[in-house]
Parts: C-alpha cells; structure tokens; sequence
C-alpha cells in the first residue's frame, strides 16, 4: 500500500481551511436550479419584510428613515459568502435600533462610527475566538431585557400612532408627556393607526393558522393558497403600501389628515470611510470624544449584537438539522458592520422575524440574502419618491407588531416554579432598562455573576460524625472558599474536641485547587494540631493529590476511601508515618509494585516527608 502523499495532506487541510473561512465554497459547487427557484422565493418575500421594517427601525434609532436601507443589504451580501447558517438574515431590528438611539444620541455621525467600532470589536473577537464571552450573558437576564424592550418600544410608537410631536424619548418622561397631551391626538393618524395595527394582527393570526400547502390540490385552490399565503407573509409590505396610498389620495385632494415619513434623498449611499470626527456648531468633536460619549455602548452593541444573531442561528440550526461556527459568525457580523459602515449603516446583527419567514419559504442557501440585498438597492434607486407618502403611523403600527411578540409573560411564571433565584437578575434587568438601556444590561450581568460566584465562595459541605468528623465539600474548591471550609472544619471540630477527634476531609468532588486553598489548608492542619486533632484527606483525584504533594505539606496523609482513613485513626497511627504515603505511591501515582523513584528521594524529617518537586515512576530494570 502506497504511503500518503504528504503535499496531497497539505492541499487537502488548506481546502478545508478556505471553505472554513469562505463557506460559500462549501455549498456553491452543489447548487442546482431547483435551490435557485427557492432561494429567488424566499429572497423576494423577505425583501418585502425588510423594507418597510427599516423605514420603521430608522424611528425606533432616532435617525432619518434612509439610514434603515442603508443598513438593510450589505448584510445580505457579505453573511452569503461568510455566513454558516442558510436561514439567517442580517440588517436593522428592534433591540439594535433600540441600543444605538441611547448611545448614538440620534447623530447619524455617531451611529455610523459606532457601526464601525462594534465591526472591528466583533471580528477581533471571531478572531481570537471569544465567542465564548457571550455565554456569561444568562437567559434572564437577556429575557428581562427584551421584554423591556418590547415595551419601550411599543410605547415609543404611541406618540406616532396619535399624531403627537415633541415627546422626550426617556421613557417614564414619555408616558407623562403622552398620557398629558393626549387631548392633542389627531383623528387621522389615529384611526388610520388603529386600522393598521387590526390588519397586521389578523394576518399575522391568519398566517400562524395556515396549514401546509396542499400539493394535490386543483389549481383553483393552489392558487388561492398561494395568494392567502403571499398576503400573510408580505403583510408589512401590504399594510404600508395600502397607507401610502390612502394618503396620496387625501394628497391629490388637496388635504392631509396623516403626519407622513417626509422627503428622503433619492440614491444610493456613496462608499467612504465613516466620519471619526464630527462640526459642531460650537467646535469640532474629536474622535477621542466621540467614543468617550459612546462609553459603555462600545461593549453593549457589539456583545448583543453577536449575542442575538447567534441565539438565532443556532434555534433555526436545530431547527433544520445544520451545524453553525460561532466564531466564523462573529467574523461574518464583523465585517458586515465595518463594510457596513462604509454605506452609512447603522450596527446590524441577525433578525428573527425575517430568519423565520426565510426558513418558512423554503430558502436553500445564504444566495437568498442577495435577492433580498438587490431589492433594497432597488427600493432606494427608485421608490424613495414613494416613501415621502408613507404615514408614520403606519410605520408605527409595524414595530408595534414587531416587538409585542417579544414579551415574554411567561418567564416570570416559569422562573417562580423552575429556579426563583434566577427572578432576580430578571427583575433587575427588567426594571432598570426602563431607566437606561445600558443600565439595565449591566446590572443584569453583574447580579447573574454574583449568583454564579456565590456557590463557588460558598460551596456545599456536609459534615457527618461517623466516630470521626467527615467532612464533604460538594465542588471543587478555589480561593474564595477557603476560609468558609476552615471555619465550617473548625466550628465543627472544635465543638466535638472534648473527646478524641480525627477530622476527614473527603475530596472526591473536588477536581481542582488553587494555590490560595493549598496555603488555607496548611494553616488549617496547623490550627488543628494545635487543639490536639489530626486532618486526613481521603479520595483525592490525581490533579488534586500532585499539588498537594508539590506543596509538601507538614503531617500530609491521604488514604484511599474514608472507611480506611477511620480504620488507621482508630488504631492510631500517628500523623506523618510512612504507611500512608508509601500506599499513595502505590495507588495514586500509578508506580509499579516493582517500582523505584528516580530524580529525587522521600526523606523522613523531623516527623514530616519531604518530596521533590518533580517524582518520575519508573518499572525497575532487574
């Protein structure tokens, strides 16, 4: 048998490399027709979800509805040749609107640059592979977080829903100022807000209640099918459409009862590098101000960003029965926001309305992302006179229907009986988001990590009196336990110290130590012989008994189980005598029973064996 081609080895590793780092190499050489004609399917429909959604999303940002488009197709265009799950689509959404009016304070200079930082932040991170960072980000807190979410939103929308002008954009000042002016509502936009928040819901009910498209079916009812099903799935597109059109009628009349969206320029973006200083009337902003005013938004929007879009690409991975690479997701949404931020975007990051209608047309590849990115480019070449005629109102009553679906009611019920401890990030986060964003998501993160942090500074140990005081610690024990296990052995120990006593640390559960818990346990066996009682370890893992040898410490015995560490405190073996330690080289070192030590010896000093830092095992050679 011929042996393998070492350069055949090489070229095969760099291929799989490259199709590593360029996933579209991975699926382009199948594609076929029949993927085409559902990839130009789903592509379309999702396009006419994406549009009139980041007209809306713009709003929510605080910035001129334009800059929803620009953000809506370079993400299409780049996830299709670096994206790892075919479902997923990237561009404006809620929570990312959200986040960048609070730390973008509505400046399209800002938000752009922001856009560009997060990029770079992200495909470093994909880049030294920290995706891992986004698990210390727990369910609670993310839940807690969303569902303040959806409800500053939706309350944000209000304003436009009844046609008011001027209402501050922090939230408790908001619901003054609205419920204050309500007597200011103008019918128009109210109705017609009203009337499109019904249409939305009752095709969004009838789109969930649709069964599966019949295929044997007469063309008759195919056709209906079809076009019942086109309604539901394009419904933002319908809704908007249809409020456009009311209001050029009142137009061409020559009265307007809407507030409308207004002139937006008409174009494609130019492609220049973002802004990294801004004029102000009163001076120029430096780049060093500028991200000093961004502050904590240069970690919250990168980290939810990623944080979103691989929540969602791994729900519809499972879904569908394909594996993602979160790192080379984080390098997708890096570069989409750098080159992103070259056409005046604002931070994107995955949508799961548009994945879900996506997954539900049947898509077949990221090379429906590219239909989708044409029909924004389109939309902003030539329809942009159009939009002057949509009625905020009615952009109003899409991110309403967006967002509602995003509190979750049911946590808190499902927290109370599950784990009620977890109640407390949650609320944390949820309350405080209504002050500040970043507040909230903050605090969030800290209360999760002190809950996390708290069983390993305060771990679980039993304490039984078998004769002997055996003492069970539950995990692994590191520096912020110690003094609680010496206090816990001691109060223990010491209580029953008026007859004989030996104290038996069993440490089967514990699977690693640090030096800050070796040095804790010195002090203790000095503590305990001072009132007269022997410490015996029992149970040790491999790892854990090789430091504690390395640390050699004074009077150290380790038996293999606690009924044997009773039995030679019962027939009072001293502290420190050889039979212990001569047994652990036997047992826990793994030596031969023919076996000699090499590169050191054992030495009996002073009641106390003292080994060298490194032992070596070896069979003896006859």
């Amino acid at each position: 048998m011929p042996a393998p081609d070492p350069q055949d080895a090489g070229r095969c590793c760099s291929r799989r490399t490259v199709q590593k780092r360029l996933p579209i190499l991975s699926w382009l050489p199948r594609y076929s027709l029949a993927w085409l004609q559902l990839d130009l399917i789903a592509g379309a429909t999702v396009g006419l979800t994406v549009v009139p959604q980041a007209l809306a999303y713009a709003e929510v940002a605080g910035l001129p509805v334009q800059y929803g488009l620009y953000s809506s197709f370079m993400g299409c265009f780049v996830y299709c040749f670096l994206g790892t799950a075919k479902d997923v689509t990237l561009g404006p959404t809620a929570i990312m609107s959200l986040l960048v009016s609070s730390y973008a304070f509505h400046d399209p200079v800002y938000a752009v640059l922001l856009a560009f930082l997060s990029g770079c932040i992200q495909l470093a991170m994909g880049l030294l592979r920290l995706g891992f960072l986004l698990d210390f980000i727990s369910c609670p807190v993310i839940k807690g977080f969303t569902s303040a979410a959806s409800i500053t939103i939706s309350f944000n929308q209000v304003k436009n829903i009844l046609g008011l002008q001027g209402i501050p954009r922090q939230f408790f000042l908001q619901v003054y100022q609205t419920l204050r002016r309500i007597g200011e509502t103008r019918a128009g936009d109210a109705i017609l807000g009203l009337v499109c928040l019904v249409a939305l819901t009752g095709l969004g009910a009838m789109k969930s209640r649709l069964p599966r498209a019949p295929s044997v079916e007469p063309l008759s009812t195919r056709v209906s099918y079809l076009i019942v099903w086109i309604s539901a799935t394009a419904r933002n597109a319908l809704v908007v459409l249809f409020a456009g059109l009311v209001a050029y009628s009142f137009q061409v009349m020559g009265s307007q009862p809407f507030t409308l969206t207004g002139k937006i320029p008409q174009g494609l973006p130019a492609f220049q590098l973002p802004l990294f200083s801004e004029v102000a009337p009163n001076g120029t902003v430096p780049f060093s101000r500028m991200v000093q005013d961004m502050g904590a938004g240069l970690a919250v929007v990168p980290l939810m960003g990623l944080l979103e879009t691989i929540a969602i690409a791994k729900a519809f991975a499972s879904q569908n029965d394909y594996r993602i690479d979160p790192n080379q997701e984080l390098l997708a949404m890096g570069i989409t926001n750098i080159l992103g931020s070259f056409v005046s975007s604002y931070p994107v990051t995955g949508s799961f309305g548009r994945t879900a209608v996506n997954a539900q047309t049947g898509v077949c590849t990221p090379a429906g992302g590219l239909v989708t990115g044409a029909l924004v480019l389109l939309s902003l070449a030539y329809l942009t006179s159009f939009f002057y005629y949509i009625p905020k109102a009615a952009l109003a009553a899409v991110i309403i229907c967006a967002v509602v679906p995003m509190f979750d009611a049911g946590i808190f019920r499902t927290l109370w009986r599950v784990k009620r401890l977890d109640l407390v990030p949650l609320s944390v986060t949820f309350l405080l988001c209504f002050w500040e964003v970043q507040y909230g998501i903050v605090a969030g993160v800290l209360v999760s990590g002190v809950l996390l942090l708290y069983p390993i500074a305060r771990p679980p140990i039993k304490v039984s009196d078998r004769g002997e005081l055996l003492v069970q610690p539950g995990s692994s024990l590191h520096f912020p336990a110690i003094e609680y296990l010496r206090d816990t052995v001691c109060r223990h120990a010491l209580a029953a110290a008026s007859s004989p006593c030996s104290v038996i640390l069993d440490c089967r559960h514990i699977s690693s130590i640090d030096y800050t818990v070796v040095v804790g346990l010195a002090d203790l066996l000095q503590e305990l012989r001072k009132e007269g009682l022997s410490l015996a370890f029992c149970d040790l893992q491999e790892n854990v008994l090789q430091v504690l040898l390395s640390a050699d410490l004074e009077e150290f015995q380790h038996f293999t189980s606690w009924q044997e560490a009773a039995r030679q405190s019962g027939a009072g073996e001293q502290p420190g005598r050889a039979a212990p330690l001569r047994r652990e080289l036997a047992t826990g070192l793994g030596a031969h029973p023919a076996g000699r030590l090499r590169r050191g010896r054992v030495s009996l000093k002073q009641g106390r064996f003292r080994l060298p830092r490194r032992v070596e095992v070896l069979p003896c050679c006859g």
